[in-house]
């Protein structure tokens, strides 16, 4: 397997990320979910639905995968297919940070030093089979799972968080996934 050299990439990601903080317009804190257990939440999540970056917009078979590292850093590593389900394998390595004092639901996600993007758990499901990210400015946000696919009660269930939330939920895109080699939508 090849990863393509995604150095000049994560400062276009890094800008994407950035721009949103320029604008002026406030929201209420977003609610958040109570606490996470972090070296539970530790593992791979299917992105099932993300409101995208330039990054993102064309992913398929998305996978973000947590590892805690004994500094308690959380080693991510974000693969997906970019345009199909036989693109090319895109890779990104951001490490994620937890914000002391709130219970494992902020984190910092450093794509590149030193700046530190927003990401904040504002849903888990009990079993730790879902989970909603967003993001204080609601510029983007990521419905994931456990497994490729939720039923479609759940996905209207988290959109509506998500609406409830403050974020535009006509931006958010279901990301194709691929089960032993059946696409699922």
């Amino acid at each position: 397997m090849k990863f393509s050299n995604t150095a000049p990439i994560f400062g276009l990601a890094l800008a994407a990320l950035a721009l949103p903080a320029c604008q002026t317009r406030s929201y209420p804190p977003l609610q958040r979910t109570q606490s996470v257990d972090i070296p539970r939440f530790m593992g791979d999540w299917y992105v099932i639905a993300c409101i995208p970056s330039f990054v993102e917009r064309h992913e398929f078979n998305a996978v973000e995968s947590y590892h805690l590292d004994p500094a308690g850093r959380i080693l991510t590593v974000f693969t997906f297919n970019k345009g199909s389900f036989q693109g090319p394998l895109k890779r990104y390595t951001p490490v994620g940070f937890v914000t002391e004092g709130t219970q494992g639901t902020v984190w910092g996600m450093r794509f590149v030093w030193p700046i530190k993007a927003d990401y904040r758990v504002i849903y888990l499901a009990a079993d730790y089979s879902e989970t909603v990210i967003g993001r204080e400015k609601r510029d983007y946000g990521w419905i994931m799972a456990r497994s490729p696919t939720i039923p479609d009660s759940d996905y209207q269930r988290l959109s509506a968080l998500l609406d409830t939330q403050g974020y535009d939920t006509t931006l958010l895109r279901k990301v194709p996934q691929q089960v032993r080699g059946v696409p699922e939508h």
